[in-house]
């Protein structure tokens, strides 16, 4: 019993350390993402994203990756802006990029990763969002686009809907001024705590996972797991299995970073730990949200 209480004790220590070191960068994601919805109003973001051009791809990541990101809130917001207008591939490329290109994602990685990985989150996630473009440019019919509109128009609630709908945006005069206005200053507040509210559920739920799997598993299990006695093999087997457990862990959002840095200290290849952080949007809460929003 004691032995047990020490092995539980420890991966909370664990958790509260990781936590404690991410808490500044999360912070300063959150208030940078805040600024920029304070300032950009959710009708503009539709008028910026009219069709699937490279231009329009391009705003819809630069959007994206200012804003939340909480996948949730993601999936809600790209539905949102699906709904009142906003092309599809754009909107999807908003989802993208909103949870891969965001400022906390990147500062969090840093310091819990390195920079390698950060650096390797942002180049990895343009080229997410252009072989998407492409993939629907080939295979998205106008008649599935339509079907998916007809779901939306449905209104089956996700979750984060009141994090998506939500518009405060300041949209008069310089950004500066609007920023500075007591009205700018009270939707950067709230927007900061509804970012924060959308993601702790994310951020607590990895931080234990992370603790738990970094005090209770020995390492024996997943140097085998990662084949790291087998380093050419554990190279492709990383990004095969990394999504995999990303998917079954339910862990998405920022809150698969710390669990991340557990695989890699476990073993796992580089590859695989990129892997399993961009299948944050493929977990399964996720896809059936997608089902319920846009359609089987």
């Amino acid at each position: 019993m004691a032995a047990v209480l020490t092995s539980v004790s420890d991966a909370l220590w664990m958790a509260f350390r990781m936590f404690w070191e991410i808490l500044w960068a999360l912070n300063l994601g959150f208030l940078l993402s805040a600024i920029v919805q304070a300032v950009v109003s959710k009708r503009e973001m539709v008028r910026l994203l009219p069709d699937d051009s490279p231009k329009t791809i391009t705003k819809a990541c630069a959007l994206g990756a200012a804003s939340s990101s909480c996948s949730y809130a993601a999936v809600a917001l790209a539905r949102s802006l699906f709904r009142k207008g906003a092309n599809f591939t754009a909107a999807m490329a908003f989802e993208l990029a909103s949870t891969n290109l965001v400022a906390e994602l990147a500062i969090i990685m840093v310091v819990l990763l390195g920079w390698q990985f950060a650096a390797a989150e942002f180049i990895g996630a343009p080229v997410m969002v252009a072989i998407l473009a492409v993939l629907f440019r080939l295979f998205l019919k106008p008649a599935m686009v339509d079907e998916a509109r007809t779901q939306t128009a449905r209104g089956l609630h996700g979750k984060m809907e009141g994090h998506a709908e939500m518009d405060m945006a300041v949209t008069e005069g310089p950004v500066l001024k609007r920023i500075l206005s007591e009205r700018g200053k009270t939707a950067i507040s709230h927007y900061f705590v509804m970012d924060w509210l959308a993601v702790w559920k994310d951020v607590v739920g990895g931080l234990l996972i992370a603790g738990a799997l970094g005090v209770l598993v020995p390492g024996s299990f997943w140097k085998s797991f990662f084949l790291t006695s087998h380093p050419e093999l554990a190279k492709f087997w990383g990004p095969l299995v990394g999504p995999f457990i990303a998917i079954i862990s339910f862990v998405c959002s920022v809150g698969n970073v710390p669990l991340a840095a557990v695989l890699w200290n476990s073993g796992i290849s580089f590859g695989g730990v990129i892997a399993f952080i961009f299948a944050d949007l493929i977990v399964i809460p996720v896809l059936d949200i997608y089902r319920k929003y846009y359609g089987v």
